[in-house]
């Protein structure tokens, strides 16, 4: 009998094969400030974070919302905006969102560097194509609603040590080392790490750093709410009232709008 083999991940262009050009400066410019946000685009950032948070490798790693599993899927339409975005338009939320700033301009060098970058690891990809390990492994729904003390117990044994015992991370000589989980310094009710069910897919894959696929699905589950329901700052569209946000925009698998200890969720750190 023969099985099929399972299709091998697409490979980007290695570091090495980067054009000495300005194409290249272009390309070298979008992954500086993929990798170090803070330090190359900072007049858009309003935490802690850098793209390659959410992002390992650079971009490049499977199951990680690779750059280049992206790159070939846009434009497209998104519940999200209800318009089709193109990827300039994408990586602007990402800013407003997950890194809880303000967008460059579409035309800007910060923008044109990191679709470019994009474009780049993408080289040979097909387009309109979802290739294998794009985006964050989605899990089945857990055997038992996840809770706060198991997801707490998980975090404790598995995460405190690098991202700190309140989920604020750690920073060394003004650089973020590990990121804030949640809080002031970590992104917003808008992001899409906020869903429950996308943090889960991420930790399962890749957390803790190195180990991915060592944690249960359940435990996952558990440790991703934990996370997510410790407040935040606000989800930049809500204009009114929590609840009106609740309904408008968080038809989705999250605490926003939910009574933790006694506190309403959405308002803000």
């Amino acid at each position: 009998m023969s099985f099929a083999k399972a299709p091998a991940p697409f490979q980007p262009p290695a570091e090495k094969d980067l054009p000495d050009n300005e194409f290249g400066r272009v390309v070298r410019f979008g992954r500086d400030v993929f990798i170090d946000t803070q330090k190359n685009a900072k007049p858009y950032i309003g935490n802690a974070l850098n793209c390659v948070n959410c992002h390992l490798n650079a971009g490049r790693l499977v199951n990680s919302a690779p750059l280049w599993g992206a790159y070939v899927l846009y434009p497209a339409y998104r519940k999200k905006t209800n318009k089709v975005d193109t990827l300039a338009s994408r990586i602007q939320g990402c800013f407003m969102y997950s890194m809880n700033g303000k967008a460059p301009a579409a035309d800007s060098a910060e923008i044109t560097g990191l679709v470019t970058y994009m474009y780049w690891l993408a080289k040979g990809a097909p387009t309109g194509t979802v290739l294998p390990g794009q985006g964050y492994l989605e899990l089945k729904a857990p055997p038992r609603v996840p809770s706060w003390e198991a997801g707490q117990k998980v975090y404790e044994q598995n995460c405190a040590l690098c991202h700190g015992a309140n989920g604020e991370g750690q920073f060394a000589e003004g650089k973020t080392v590990f990121p804030p989980l949640w809080g002031s310094k970590s992104f917003n009710w808008g992001a899409g790490m906020h869903r429950i069910n996308t943090a889960a897919g991420f930790i399962k894959a890749n957390m803790p750093l190195g180990r991915g696929g060592m944690l249960t699905e359940q435990q996952a589950w558990d440790v991703a709410y934990f996370m997510n329901s410790h407040e935040r700052p606000k989800d930049p569209r809500q204009t009114t009232s929590i609840d009106d946000a609740k309904k408008n925009f968080h038809a989705e698998n999250c605490s926003y709008g939910n009574e933790v200890g006694g506190h309403k969720l959405g308002q803000g750190d």
